[in-house]
């Protein structure tokens, strides 16, 4: 039976957006098996939801909303799993997949960020793609001064951790 319209339209969503899944699944997941899992859990979850996808928003927007929710929710499962967050912090890779030319400067910006709470690392991914206030409050459905002010005592905590490691 060949694909319908909607199914092509959701792979082309998909396709032109899996960056932002491969981001988050990175983000969340330590392990490659937990990676895979998480990212087939993600596409699930942008499946079931695409007929009721609202059009006021860009796509982009409604699978980062999708897309975090679900890695939360997979993240805390792990969580108690595991029963300690302690294996999961340091070895999170987040928003850039592994480069040689990675810096030591941008290693360590990416351990500090994988050290933070769920929350507020989806806040400095989004953040680190440089939404905007707004669509980051609307993916993560809360305030733009909640976003604002999360943001700025995220950054004072970084580069407070910059500072001892430089001193």
């Amino acid at each position: 039976m060949p694909p319908s319209k909607e199914d092509n339209a959701f792979l082309s969503v998909v396709e032109q957006h899996k960056g932002i899944i491969y981001k988050i699944a990175n983000s969340y997941c330590k392990n490659t098996e937990d990676r895979k899992d998480l990212i087939q859990e993600i596409v699930y979850q942008l499946w079931r939801s695409f007929g009721k996808y609202n059009d006021q928003y860009k796509y982009s927007t409604w699978l980062y909303k999708i897309a975090l929710n679900v890695a939360i929710s997979f993240y805390r499962k792990d969580r108690k799993r595991i029963g300690s967050t302690s294996g999961l912090t340091a070895d999170i890779i987040i928003a850039t997949e592994e480069k040689e030319d990675t810096g030591p400067q941008l290693q360590l910006l990416q351990r500090f960020i994988s050290e933070l709470p769920e929350l507020d690392r989806a806040i400095m991914i989004l953040y680190l793609e440089e939404k905007s206030y707004r669509e980051i409050a609307e993916i993560l459905g809360l305030t733009e001064t909640n976003i604002a002010t999360k943001i700025n005592r995220i950054k004072n905590k970084l580069k407070r951790k910059f500072s001892t490691i430089h001193n």
